[in-house]
């Protein structure tokens, strides 16, 4: 099943951002098995950092969201609000995704 969860930064997140970093793609590398789909959300400014969103492949709710409790930025207190749903997979075409991180 999928799941997105999508948070939304705090006022300390670009310090929490920095010192957790590190540990983070750590975390998202030791479940890349699950992970669809991840990245930062983004301001206008296209630089501007204003929280993530994930997907994930998980069996159920309870995993998906004690996949999100133990994730890094989180349990640092990196952002003020996350919220989890599940989601249907409905059109699937990757290959209209951007070539690079910046969406180029």
């Amino acid at each position: 099943m999928l799941y997105i969860i999508y948070q939304e930064d705090g006022p300390d997140s670009p310090a929490l951002r920095a010192a957790h970093k590190p540990a983070h793609f750590a975390y998202l590398e030791q479940h890349k098995d699950i992970l669809v789909l991840g990245g930062a959300m983004l301001a206008d400014d296209n630089q501007t950092r204003i929280g993530s969103v994930l997907i994930i492949n998980v069996p159920n709710r309870a995993a998906a969201d004690a996949f999100s409790e133990n994730e890094p930025l989180r349990m640092a207190g990196t952002f003020k609000s996350v919220k989890i749903t599940r989601m249907r997979r409905g059109q699937w075409n990757p290959d209209a995704a951007p070539q690079s991180a910046e969406g180029n």
